[in-house]
């Protein structure tokens, strides 16, 4: 396999699995609502990177200019080959799992050979592309543990299905998710948190495709059950990456209510068949997760009827150094904006902070910033609450939003101006 060979635009088609009709049309539902908003991730992701940048990631592990396939779309892109060779190079993980085979699996068994010789242990659903990749590694006089996982397992708490991984070793130092793909289910890649508990103290996990909608959600319930994870997403790249690091001793996760879970995925499939159908994602422009959105539009309301949120109201030049221990990083305000009144938010989340403000045109807005995971990218996104307009964007790893009784147009022209230190 090589560059002069390309391979299809859409993932391999999955073997047929035996399904209840509530699970097939659950999936479903959840298939059709993805589509229906993530299709910007999605025509991202076709581009693979720079051809620049693949010579450069080759040319650093010593394999020929035409090692790699065509890069993009379901495969993964240079961005994420590199965190994967930087993550190597600078841990040396004895134990690597991947999850999702191909160009990852030659430039991992290719990384581990120049630093340290740690082993790796690589899962797919298909028998004939395990059987394909490990021929690969061999033209190239790498090897490793590939191993054929059909996707027919369940895992509590997530929809969709999962790897039957079989045996696993006790302790891993790198582990790498690159599948299955959404195709599945777009939450499907959350499950990986069953071999979590086995990450080593130091250990690093290393998500793709992490700026789509699907993996977004994932990372917000991954941060909540594993306290003792640090996850961070890094932007560079079509798709994005979530790169998380045991702090220390393993813990088990935060366990949800058992009782709950078929409610939860009951109401939300039925739920995003509903919205999908009445063309609900097209419209408001806005992701699975709302939480975010309403309750920026609510601290607009209560800031304009001067109604207590959930503490006394701050000094306005005390702004920075609350947020600051809120954990809040708030962005730099262009000239000629007024902070009228600051304020924290007990949000679902943890803490939040809201600014009262008045633009340079007048205009009475609230910003909203909280250290959440949302559909939105650099590019802010529109959604409207019961007359207040709020566009809501991410930087640095925060979630802003500007909220106001303001036109989209202009919602998005202020967001805009914020983005880019505009006067």
């Amino acid at each position: 396999m090589t560059s002069r060979e390309t391979t299809g635009l859409l993932t391999l088609a999955e073997a047929p699995v035996r399904q209840s009709v509530f699970e097939q049309s659950s999936d479903l539902a959840w298939r059709m609502a993805f589509g229906a908003i993530g299709w910007p991730w999605l025509l991202r992701s076709l581009s693979g990177g720079r051809k620049a940048d693949k010579r450069r990631l080759l040319a650093s592990l010593g394999l020929a200019p035409d090692a790699l396939p065509h890069l993009g779309s379901w495969k993964a892109d240079t961005a994420f080959l590199n965190h994967i060779v930087e993550t190597i190079a600078r841990t040396r993980p004895a134990v690597v799992v991947e999850l999702g085979a191909g160009a990852s699996t030659l430039v991992t068994a290719r990384a581990l050979e120049r630093h340290g010789g740690g082993r790796l242990i690589s899962f797919d659903q298909h028998a004939g592309f395990v059987t394909a990749t490990r021929d690969w590694l061999a033209e190239n006089g790498l090897s490793a543990d590939l191993r054929h996982a059909p996707v027919n397992a369940g895992i509590e708490g997530w929809p969709g299905r999962w790897y039957d991984l079989g045996d696993l070793p006790a302790s891993i130092d790198l582990l790498i998710i690159d599948g299955p793909p959404w195709t599945i289910h777009p939450l499907v890649r959350g499950a990986a948190e069953s071999l979590f508990s086995r990450l080593s103290p130091g250990g690093h996990i290393l998500l793709d495709d992490a700026a789509r909608p699907g993996e977004r959600l994932v990372a917000r319930r991954w941060r909540r059950a594993w306290p003792d994870i640090a996850f961070r997403r890094v932007g560079d790249g079509a798709k994005g990456t979530l790169i998380g690091v045991r702090r220390g001793a393993r813990a088990l996760p935060v366990a949800a209510n058992d009782a709950d879970r078929p409610r939860r995925w009951m109401a939300a499939a039925a739920g995003l068949v509903a919205l999908a159908t009445t063309g609900w994602f097209a419209a408001n422009g806005v992701g699975l997760d709302q939480s975010f959105v309403d309750e920026a539009a609510s601290s607009y309301q209560a800031s304009i009827e001067k109604q207590a949120v959930t503490s006394p109201a701050l000094r306005p030049p005390r702004d920075a150094a609350i947020a600051r221990r809120a954990g809040v990083t708030l962005p730099p305000l262009p000239r000629g904006w007024r902070v009228r009144d600051v304020r924290l938010h007990a949000a679902r989340s943890g803490p939040a902070v809201i600014l009262s403000l008045t633009t340079p045109a007048g205009e009475a807005v609230s910003l909203y910033a909280d250290n959440v995971e949302t559909p939105a990218g650099a590019r802010p996104l529109l959604a409207h609450r019961a007359g207040t307009t709020v566009a809501y964007w991410e930087e640095g790893g925060m979630a802003f939003a500007i909220a106001g009784a303001l036109a989209g147009d202009r919602a998005l022209e202020l967001a805009a101006t914020i983005i880019n230190g505009r006067a």
